[in-house]
């Protein structure tokens, strides 16, 4: 495999080309990028363009963006039905990893050792979920707010679409109900926390938007067969 990083700019005159030689994906590191009929891409997004595919590209000037170019796409990729999908909060924290390593200075070594990672934690994305843009913003603030309360009324005001319209819309491209992803996500940080930090359990609980850690624990009992305390122990 081989990958070349950069940090890239566009202008707000809009061009077309391709890449016969290689893959790229555009990741957006600050502002949005429209990518003409591939869609258009927000900070927390990656755009997926194989090679051969003629695509546009445009954005303003001040916007951002972290560059891949790969001669092989990670198997999660190679047959994505959308040139867009959102990227998991680790990569999006590594991109602005990248953005200050590059612009410190030219360490080839280090490189070459970011490029693995880059390419490890793109083989980790899921790019099964959501393709519909409305539903990758309420997907974005669902992880970017967990703490918080996540009424349906606030996700489908993001989405812009009713309530109605949006349970229906999240589970036809998620594959589970609104409420269903959010305790997904919920536990998954929680078990993250409480193997990787040292914060107590209802410290936990709270930064997954527990107020009652009774509440918290059954929860996390329910969907991992053992309490947040066992599993500290075990």
């Amino acid at each position: 495999m081989t990958m070349n990083l950069s940090i890239r700019a566009y202008t707000k005159q809009l061009h077309c080309h391709a890449h016969d030689a290689y893959h790229q994906l555009v990741l957006p590191i600050k502002g949005r990028i429209n990518m003409g009929e591939l869609g258009r891409a927000m900070v927390g997004e990656c755009v997926v363009i194989p090679a051969g595919v003629s695509h546009a590209f445009q954005a303003d000037e001040a916007a951002r963006f972290i560059v891949a170019d790969v001669d092989v796409l990670p198997t999660c990729l190679s047959n994505v039905t959308s040139f867009i999908f959102s990227v998991s909060p680790p990569l999006l924290s590594f991109l602005y990893f990248v953005e200050k390593q590059l612009e410190h200075h030219v360490d080839s070594t280090l490189e070459s050792s970011i490029t693995a990672v880059f390419y490890q934690l793109l083989e980790q994305q899921d790019t099964a979920g959501a393709q519909d843009a409305r539903i990758r913003a309420a997907q974005a603030m669902i992880t970017e707010q967990l703490e918080h309360t996540l009424s349906i009324e606030v996700l489908a005001a993001v989405s812009c679409l009713s309530p109605t319209q949006f349970k229906k819309r999240f589970k036809s491209c998620i594959g589970m109900s609104v409420y269903q992803y959010i305790i997904q996500q919920r536990m998954e940080k929680a078990q993250a926390l409480l193997t990787h930090t040292d914060l107590p359990v209802f410290m936990v609980a709270e930064k997954v938007g527990y107020t009652d850690l009774s509440a918290f624990s059954r929860r996390f009992s329910l969907y991992f067969g053992v309490s947040p305390r066992a599993f500290l122990r075990a």
